[in-house]
């Protein structure tokens, strides 16, 4: 990576696979703007034990976040999958230990955006996105969605939506990402390296 690149750092939590599948073509859309980088993380696993600790390093896959990525970043993209409507715990017990970042405005006036992986057509995906939206805000961050000047949204049966992008994973996580959510994901991406480099530029 050259010192000219931007990071943009995408951050998510993945129980099946499926989320992880849809940060993988986010990362593809933003390295597809030249000049732009991303970087993989993600985040363990809460456990129901309160002595239970986590490996330092996962056993594979991306490593987990450290505060440090959030300082280095020029954007962020952020996924989860659905709990109830919901964010997961583990994402959202990262995010409550960023109080010294609020404080500082680590994230402000940065872009972000969300994407999820539901198990169900109508089982939260907005309200996913927009619950993993209110902790950015809180932060500053710029949000971005999806425009419709992206066909796929008008067209897909799978996934996708104005607020992020979205993939209909089945009740047995089995589902595999459909071309339209591929498309607007990798869109997604694409989206937020280019504004970074745009804020980047004017700053």
């Amino acid at each position: 990576m050259t010192t000219q690149e931007l990071t943009i750092l995408v951050l998510f939590y993945s129980r099946h696979g499926n989320t992880r599948k849809m940060a993988e073509f986010i990362a593809q859309g933003i390295e597809s703007v030249p000049g732009c980088n991303a970087r993989l993380r993600t985040v363990p696993a809460v456990s129901t034990v309160a002595e239970a600790t986590a490996s330092d390093v996962p056993a594979d896959g991306a490593p987990y976040v450290e505060l440090s990525d959030l300082k280095e970043c020029a954007g962020l993209a952020m996924g989860s999958p659905t709990r109830f409507g919901n964010m997961a715990a583990a994402l959202k017990y990262f995010l409550d230990g960023t109080a010294a970042d609020w404080l500082s405005g680590t994230l402000t006036g940065k872009p972000a955006c969300v994407f999820t992986s539901t198990g169900s057509m109508h089982g939260g995906q907005e309200s996913t996105l927009l619950s993993m939206m209110l902790p950015l805000m809180h932060h500053g961050m710029l949000m971005l969605g999806l425009p419709y000047s992206h066909a796929e949204l008008m067209t897909t049966s799978t996934g996708g939506s104005p607020y992020g992008a979205t993939h209909w994973a089945g009740q047995d996580g089995a589902q595999v990402i459909s071309e339209d959510s591929r498309k607007l994901a990798i869109a997604l991406g694409k989206r937020l390296a280019e504004v970074s480099k745009k804020l980047q530029a004017a700053a």
